[in-house]
């Protein structure tokens, strides 16, 4: 739960159909970012929202211990203790206009390399949605496959944007040896089962598996990433 050193900013985004979303970006306390994590929640009728604890851990450590920007929002309907977005939740269609009014506060901010970090329901969105922005790159914690199309994933061949899934050994919805089926037809794809994982990734041993993870992807040179602060 500490939270490391950073300029933390209340923020609002606002979509193509006139919603306001609530969120937060999280930037180092000194100097520029190297790169931009771009957080889309779980289900927000499961309790998702950008304070899933994943998220929130990445807002509070990885601005200090890997120079990254993080932003974090709620999409439409969504709520969290920042605030009520706009809308209503909308099954991941709506939430289209979600994701490219995160894409245009990167822009307009000049926020650097952006990832797209989708975690469960967040990953149907960063698969569906992902290719309309640009972006560096992808990473998929515990893809659920729920609502993402053979065709939207067979978009992705020939992209070249990477695209890693954290897939739990244990997921409730999706399990390495499915996921080896499920993925099979986007190529270049890169999937990590993680031993014990399970879809909520709780405990201290997950999340730091989680982040390091990423971290490896988008700023490996800080590795490994340190278990201690000094404040």
């Amino acid at each position: 739960m500490t939270v490391l050193p950073g300029i933390r900013e209340d923020i609002e985004l606002h979509t193509s159909d006139g919603l306001t979303l609530v969120g937060e970006l999280a930037l180092p306390a000194s100097g520029d970012p190297v790169a931009t994590l771009v957080t889309l929640h779980p289900l927000p009728t499961g309790g998702g929202f950008m304070d899933s604890h994943i998220l929130r851990k990445a807002a509070n450590r990885l601005p200090a211990l890997a120079d990254l920007a993080v932003l974090r929002f709620n999409t439409r309907g969504t709520t969290s203790p920042r605030g009520t977005s706009g809308g209503t939740y909308d099954h991941g269609v709506g939430e289209r206009a979600d994701v490219a009014a995160a894409m245009d506060f990167v822009a307009r901010r000049a926020l650097p390399h952006p990832w797209l970090v989708g975690w469960s329901f967040g990953t149907e969105l960063a698969l569906k949605y992902g290719l309309e922005h640009t972006i560096d790159g992808v990473i998929l914690l515990s893809p659920p496959l729920h609502r993402t199309s053979e065709e939207e994933l067979a978009a992705w061949n020939g992209v070249d944007v990477p695209v890693v899934a954290l897939i739990p050994e244990l997921d409730d919805y999706l399990r390495p040896d499915e996921a080896r089926t499920r993925f099979a037809g986007m190529n270049g794809i890169e999937l990590v089962p993680v031993e014990g994982g399970k879809h909520l990734w709780v405990g201290e041993s997950q999340t730091t598996r989680v982040l390091t993870e990423i971290v490896a992807r988008v700023n490996p040179a800080v590795l490994p990433l340190p278990d201690t602060y000094e404040l």
